[in-house]
């Protein structure tokens, strides 16, 4: 379809903006397995300078509790083309000390108690309050206007991506409201990693009358997690933005003999979130191929080899695909061997996507060398025995 022949429903609906500008960054959801892989990918970023220069930054569920992080941790912002020197102490040792706490299990239990058998959304609201403590007390209006921060979670009255920003929040069905301005950072990041069927959803608890600009009324609206419509982050910034730097923490689609009918009816599920997936990163690289789009993407099931990039440090695709990969996507503690290895992976990959197809983006003059950040974990051996028990979930999580 030519854009002279195409109607102006399409073209509002599916056409990027004739003129994009920006830089996003994008980062995925899969707990705080995507955050600590995140956490590393944004060391090298900011070892480049290109982390200070990002005007956008678009997270979901595990990349959300990670974005709200840095939000707090990193006030004032850098000016672009800085770097943060002390990046050790005031990013990453209170990240690993979050990682290190069961965040689910408390929520859950909480739900499970007398009183609260009757409240639906008491697991996610107990969930905000555990972040509000431990990751930020930051209001949604507090954020910075630069970079912008957009919390994604998804609707599930319309089955859209639901915005959490600083002056407003919703989606395009039901349009968008100012942002209240006693609403916590910490109620936007819950909303984006409530993921199911473990947590309810969350209401949003704002009349209809607030919303503008949208097509439908909402009736009873609530919140899911931002991964069951698009768990790369991608709705908020590829119509808008000229370059997209995504991150991608989520599980890879495994390979699984047919185990019977429950098992089944999880692995349709499966297939077609897998699929959906898929879709969006080949539509991403094919952009990124074609020119329409600028950027790079790394994901956890990758390996530095695939980039045909020399001289560039990281994990063999072997030890990938059957350790770090298979980690679990959850939010219980996370070992000290297992938040140092994701943190390599995300660097390493990281540094070698942005060598190989954002070379520009760089601004500090020359780069320093890719060194991963934790490298007595760089031995293979390690990595195996380390995580040897890390793809396992077990009821209540691990403390």
């Amino acid at each position: 379809m030519a854009a002279q022949t195409a109607s102006r429903h399409a073209l509002d609906s599916f056409a990027p903006q004739k003129q994009r500008q920006g830089l996003a960054l994008c980062l995925s959801g899969g707990g705080f397995r995507a955050a600590l892989f995140h956490l590393g990918a944004l060391r090298r970023l900011n070892e480049l300078g290109i982390l200070s220069s990002i005007d956008t930054i678009s997270a979901v569920s595990g990349g959300s509790i990670l974005a709200a992080h840095l939000a707090a941790a990193l006030q004032p912002w850098p000016a672009p083309g800085d770097t943060v020197a002390d990046w050790e102490a005031r990013v990453v040792e209170p990240f690993r000390r979050i990682a290190a706490r069961n965040v689910r299990t408390p929520a859950i239990l909480r739900r499970l108690l007398p009183w609260n058998w009757f409240s639906s959304s008491t697991g996610v609201r107990t969930l905000a309050r555990i972040y509000e403590r431990v990751v930020t007390g930051l209001r949604l209006v507090d954020l910075p206007a630069r970079p912008r921060f957009v919390f994604c979670s998804t609707d599930m009255e319309f089955g859209v991506n639901w915005e959490f920003r600083r002056d407003e929040l919703g989606d395009y069905q039901v349009g968008y409201a100012a942002t209240p301005p006693d609403w916590p950072v910490a109620r936007a990041v819950a909303a984006s990693s409530a993921f199911p069927p473990v947590f309810n959803p969350l209401p949003v608890d704002l009349p209809p009358g607030a919303f503008q600009r949208g097509q439908q009324r909402m009736t009873d609206l609530r919140l899911t997690d931002g991964g069951v419509y698009d768990n790369l982050g991608l709705e908020p910034v590829w119509k808008s933005h000229v370059t997209l730097l995504v991150s991608d923490g989520g599980a890879p689609f495994d390979f699984e003999p047919d185990r019977g009918l429950l098992r089944r009816l999880k692995r349709y599920a499966d297939i077609i979130g897998g699929q959906v997936a898929a879709l969006r990163k080949r539509w991403l690289v094919s952009n990124f191929i074609a020119g329409t789009l600028r950027g790079t993407y790394w994901g956890v099931g990758a390996a530095v080899e695939s980039y045909e990039q020399p001289g560039f440090p990281g994990y063999p695709q072997k030890l990938v695909d059957d350790r770090i990969a298979s980690v679990r996507t959850d939010l219980d503690a996370f070992s000290p061997a297992e938040m140092d290895v994701l943190e390599n992976h995300g660097y390493t990959l990281a540094a070698v996507a942005i060598a190989r197809y954002a070379p520009e983006l760089v601004r500090i003059d020359p780069p320093p060398p890719s060194a991963p950040p934790r490298p007595d974990w760089m031995n293979e051996a390690a990595v195996k025995q380390g995580l040897a028990q890390s793809a396992r979930r077990t009821l209540l999580g691990r403390w």
